[in-house]
C-alpha cells in the first residue's frame, strides 16, 4: 500500500512534466503544421491556380494573371505564351518567398512556445536573437542585398524570362530570374550571372513595343530627297510582306538627314515594332532600301569602281 501511495503521490508531483508538457507540445506540432499546410496551400492557390498535388510538370502555364500578381503591377498586357510564362515564373518565384517566410516565422513560434512550456526564460533568447540577427546582417550583407533587390525587382516587373535587357556589363536575353542572380545570354552565346545586387541600372528592350532604326548613308552628290522618297517607298513595299507587317506596329517615318559628313549623307528612317521584333526589321529594310537604290541609281558613298581599285590595291 506504501509503495502505490508513494507511486501515486509521485505521480500527482510529475503530472505537469508526464501529461501537460507533451500535450501541449504535441497541440504546437499540430497546429504548427496545420498552419504551414494550409497557408502554403493558399500561396499555391494564389500562384498557379491550382493546388501543388493537381498541378503536373507538363501543364502549361496559366493564360490568365495569377491571383498572387493581380494587386502588383505588370508591365506586360499581352496574353502571349511568353508572358504567360514569365507571370507563371514570377509568380512561383513570389510564391517560393512568402512560403520561406511563412516556414521560418512558424518555426521560430514553435520553438518559442516549446521553450515556455518547458520552463525556460525565452526573453534572453529574445534579446539574444536580435544581436545575432545584426551581426549575420553585417557579415552578409552583400547577400541581404542581392535578396532585398531580388524581390523588389519581382514585384516592380523591372524584367523576365525571354527580355533581352541591358544590365550594364551584360547585355542578352534573360534566361533565369531568381532571388540572388540574373542569367542572361548575349548574342555570342555567353551565358551570364549577374548579381541582383550589382544592377545599378536596366534597360528593358522587350516591354509593350520597340522601335526598329534604320540609318541609310548616300553620296554627297546624290539627291537627298529623292533618296528619302526612294528608301521610304522600299519600305512600304517591304511591309507588304506578311512576316514583316506581322512585326510591325504602324507605318515607316523618313525622319530625314540624321548627320552630315564630308564623305556621306547619313538618312534616318524609324518603325515601330513588336517587342524583340526590332532586329529582324532593320535589316530586312535595310536589305530592300539597298536593292532600291541600285535600281534607281542612288549613289552610296563609296562607288563600286572605288571599292574595286581598293581591293584590286
Amino acid at each position: 500500500m506504501d509503495v502505490y501511495n508513494l507511486a501515486f503521490e509521485w505521480t500527482e508531483t510529475n503530472r505537469h512534466w508526464l501529461l501537460e508538457v507533451p500535450i501541449r507540445i504535441v497541440a504546437y506540432t499540430f497546429v504548427v503544421l496545420l498552419a504551414r499546410f494550409v497557408l502554403h496551400r493558399m500561396i499555391d492557390r494564389a500562384a498557379t491556380g491550382r493546388t501543388r498535388k493537381t498541378a503536373a510538370p507538363q501543364d502549361p502555364p496559366p493564360s490568365r494573371k495569377p491571383a498572387l500578381l493581380r494587386g502588383l503591377r505588370d508591365r506586360s498586357t499581352s496574353s502571349n505564351a511568353r508572358t504567360a510564362e514569365r507571370r507563371a515564373q514570377r509568380a512561383q518565384t513570389i510564391a517560393s518567398v512568402l512560403k520561406s517566410t511563412v516556414s521560418i516565422v512558424l518555426l521560430i513560434w514553435f520553438a518559442l512556445g516549446v521553450l515556455n512550456v518547458l520552463g525556460v526564460n525565452i526573453a534572453p533568447f529574445i534579446a539574444s536573437a536580435g544581436v545575432v540577427g545584426l551581426a549575420i546582417g553585417f557579415g552578409a550583407q552583400n547577400l541581404v542585398r542581392d535578396f532585398v533587390t531580388g524581390v523588389f525587382m519581382l514585384l516592380e516587373d523591372q524584367y523576365g524570362v525571354g527580355d533581352t535587357v541591358d544590365l550594364g556589363d551584360a547585355t542578352g536575353e534573360v534566361e533565369s530570374v531568381g532571388l540572388r542572380v540574373t542569367t542572361v545570354r548575349d548574342i555570342d552565346g555567353t551565358l551570364w550571372y549577374v548579381r541582383n545586387g550589382e544592377i545599378a541600372r536596366v534597360g528593358n528592350m522587350s516591354q509593350d513595343y520597340a522601335v526598329a532604326r534604320i540609318e541609310v548613308p548616300v553620296a554627297l552628290t546624290a539627291d537627298v530627297e529623292r533618296a528619302e522618297k526612294v528608301a521610304l517607298d522600299a519600305a512600304h513595299d517591304a511591309l507588304d510582306d506578311p512576316k514583316i507587317a506581322a512585326k510591325t506596329l504602324g507605318e515607316p517615318e523618313m525622319l530625314g538627314v540624321q548627320e552630315l559628313r564630308s564623305d556621306q549623307v547619313t538618312l534616318r528612317m524609324t518603325v515601330k515594332t513588336r517587342p524583340n521584333a526590332q532586329w529582324s526589321v532593320q535589316r530586312r529594310l535595310r536589305r530592300e532600301i539597298l536593292r532600291a537604290f541600285d535600281a534607281n541609281g542612288i549613289e552610296l558613298p563609296y562607288p563600286a569602281a572605288r571599292i574595286a581599285a581598293a581591293v584590286s590595291e
